[in-house]
């Protein structure tokens, strides 16, 4: 995989074959989380939900592309992060947690097909059917967020364009964009691609200006919170990881090595929980070897303090005269009752078009004509 690393950054929607995996890993995506979301129900366990997706991610893959030579897998493990945790909760079956009614928790995971990646995440409320005040405000604030980018970024359209359209929307609700959250565009193999959308800009955290371009397949993660937008490193444990594509170093122990090459066979350039490991104990001494050393990128457990957090995740593949979203689920947003309501006209004008393709073909010609 390692030699391929260029060429793969120049395999793009363009080439034939390659939109329709990036489909199709979508609706595994979505097929999952969609299961997923029956499962959250007070008491249940974290962990065995976690498991779940993962177990039912490979069930689906095992229906397409068997053609010898296509790998798939997960591109992200299942995470459930609840309340003022911002994501990354993959717990180990030892460590972890149950949900509990009223929980606000952000569900996310990833597909990959021969490469090609889908990313989706979903917010729900635990056993309530309506919503209403602050979770509601934070939960809509983050779908609206995404659903305007989502009309929003096609060709020639700046990333900090679209940065303003989050932070709009979340003070209409009186909510915040939470800080050091990135977009990327995703390539074979390849889950953080250098161009990148922030979710919030300040002084110390600033992206380049850079125009979105077509054959772009973004990954738009957006994430609100009540509070006032900063996190830090909670003290729960590290589950989820990825190989640092850059770092080779000979682990000195038996079971470092064994670790690092199961990483190498399973999971070589995307992400994994030490879920997935049978052996806990020995899971956990690997991890320690492997960080010492730098050979695994972590996802830590971020949380944004006395706050809730909302998060919804689409993929997008832009192409010359229309976007399509690859994965991610709609919200009835019948169901959520805020405080305070989308106040700007444009967006709410922008948050009704219709985005199927011949909707967009029609605008698209529309504004081609008007120029």
């Amino acid at each position: 995989m390692d030699q391929q690393t260029e060429q793969d950054k120049l395999e793009s929607i363009a080439t034939p074959g390659v939109l329709d995996k990036y489909q199709n890993a979508g609706k595994i995506a979505n097929v999952v989380l969609e299961k997923v979301i029956t499962k959250l129900k007070p008491e249940a366990d974290i962990a065995s939900i976690c498991a779940f997706g993962d177990q039912e991610i490979n069930g689906e893959l095992q229906k397409v592309y068997n053609k010898k030579g296509i790998e798939k897998g997960l591109a992200f493990p299942t995470t459930i992060s609840v309340n003022q945790i911002c994501g990354h909760y993959s717990p180990l079956k030892s460590e972890s947690s149950q949900l509990a009614k009223g929980d606000v928790a952000k569900i996310e995971l990833g597909v990959h097909i021969d490469g090609y990646i889908a990313i989706a995440a979903h917010t729900v409320v635990v056993g309530e059917d309506q919503v209403e005040g602050q979770k509601a405000d934070v939960i809509l604030a983050a779908y609206q967020s995404v659903q305007a980018l989502f009309r929003s970024i096609k060709p020639g359209v700046t990333n900090t364009a679209l940065t303003r359209i989050i932070q709009q929307i979340a003070d209409d609700h009186k909510c915040t964009p939470l800080e050091g959250v990135l977009s990327h565009d995703v390539k074979r193999h390849f889950i953080d691609g250098n161009k990148v959308i922030i979710n919030r800009e300040t002084q110390e955290q600033r992206v380049d200006e850079e125009e979105i371009q077509v054959n772009d397949v973004f990954v738009l993660d957006v994430y609100i919170t009540t509070g006032d937008g900063k996190t830090k490193e909670s003290d729960v444990r590290t589950t989820v990881y990825k190989r640092a594509l850059d770092r080779q170093y000979q682990l000195k122990t038996k079971h470092g090595r064994a670790f690092m090459q199961e990483v190498y066979d399973k999971y070589p350039s995307l992400c994994f929980s030490l879920r997935v490991f049978e052996d806990e104990i020995t899971a956990k001494l690997a991890v320690q070897e492997c960080a010492k050393h730098e050979l695994l990128n972590p996802y830590p457990v971020l949380v944004s303090p006395n706050s809730i957090v909302a998060q919804f995740t689409i993929t997008v593949a832009v192409l010359a005269n229309s976007t399509l979203q690859v994965s991610g689920l709609k919200l009835d947003e019948t169901k959520f009752k805020p405080v305070h309501d989308l106040n700007d006209a444009a967006l709410k004008e922008l948050l009704k078009l219709p985005m199927d393709k011949d909707s967009q073909k029609k605008r698209h010609l529309e504004q081609k004509q008007k120029a």
